[in-house]
């Protein structure tokens, strides 16, 4: 019987996403593809550690208690690797050691080849993956999609609601206002930027902001707690923006237009952001710059998303 996926927030997630392999890659980058075939099969019922997106899984997942007889899963994850499939027989018994097995049956092994044909065809809402070039064509697939970075010491996740963050800018919105500072920035300054963007965004309050790679994936999220009385939503959404006042109308009104609500929204006007995501206990942060990427993973688990790269044809 077929399956339809459609109405399902379906997450393709990369096996090093999910599990901690970069000793396994190690091997394949230092020693080449044979030695780490080799490797992944003496190893075979060695399950790997837990990987920096494993608690998120772990945790959407549990939306499927939720589900009403005879509908379709709220949520499917999917293993899409550049493995073979006699690698990812370790991937599955990985999977069947943390008593995943039951929710995580569906895979893509592709031996090398590339992913993004296929996240269309697996009804891919979400890519998470460690490589820089698959999660690129994801996003110019039209996908969302981050790169995960190594997970952090110590972390502890929420146990009762899963928790996402995301950047504004570049993430959920459009890059629209990030183009203008940046744009003034290379040619005037920093100071000069942040007073032309609160100028643009100012003189455009009124106007909706374009729907950035995540805009998508916030409705999606959006729709699904709203089959859930407000104090019983499973899915608690953070914004957090380097924006301040005045840019803030902008994203509110945006946020109305598009009928969202998140549960708590950090306007910091240039304040750090790992220690509100630290607070919030977030179990995946998303966003565009290194520079709020790179420290908020060494606390919390954290994905940088990718620009959309335009073909010259596009450009033109």
């Amino acid at each position: 019987m077929s399956v339809d996926l459609k109405n399902t927030l379906v997450i393709g997630i990369s096996s090093r996403s999910l599990f901690d392999l970069e000793g396994e890659n190690r091997i394949f980058e230092e020693q080449g593809l044979d030695a780490y075939r080799a490797y992944q099969i003496d190893h075979e019922d060695v399950p790997p550690k837990q990987g920096t997106a494993f608690h998120l899984v772990e945790a959407i997942l549990k939306l499927n208690q939720y589900r009403e007889q005879g509908r379709p899963p709220l949520v499917e994850v999917i293993i899409l690797s550049r493995n073979d499939a006699g690698m990812g027989l370790r991937i599955f018994n990985g999977i069947k050691s943390y008593g995943l097995d039951e929710h995580i049956t569906r895979a893509a092994f592709v031996s090398g080849a590339s992913l993004a044909p296929y996240l269309d065809a697996y009804s891919v809402d979400l890519f998470l993956s460690k490589s820089e070039q698959d999660v690129q064509e994801a996003v110019n697939a039209g996908v969302a999609a981050a790169v995960i970075q190594e997970p952090p010491e110590g972390y502890e996740p929420d146990r009762d609601v899963i928790r996402l963050a995301f950047d504004g800018d570049a993430v959920l919105f459009s890059d629209e206002a990030e183009r203008v500072f940046q744009e003034v920035k290379a040619r005037d300054g920093h100071e000069a930027a942040v007073q032309a963007f609160v100028d643009h965004e100012r003189e455009n309050a009124q106007k909706e902001l374009p729907e950035g790679p995540f805009g998508k994936l916030l409705k999606t999220l959006a729709k699904m707690n709203g089959r859930f009385p407000p104090e019983e939503r499973p899915v608690r959404i953070a914004l957090v923006t380097a924006r301040n006042a005045p840019a803030h109308e902008r994203v509110i009104r945006t946020l109305r237009a598009w009928n969202v609500d998140v549960d708590e929204a950090f306007f910091l006007g240039g304040l750090p952001k790992a220690p509100v995501l630290q607070a919030f206990r977030t179990h995946l942060f998303f966003d565009d710059q290194p520079a709020h990427v790179d420290p908020a993973s060494r606390t919390v688990p954290a994905g940088q998303v990718p620009y959309l790269k335009l073909t010259s044809s596009e450009q033109d």
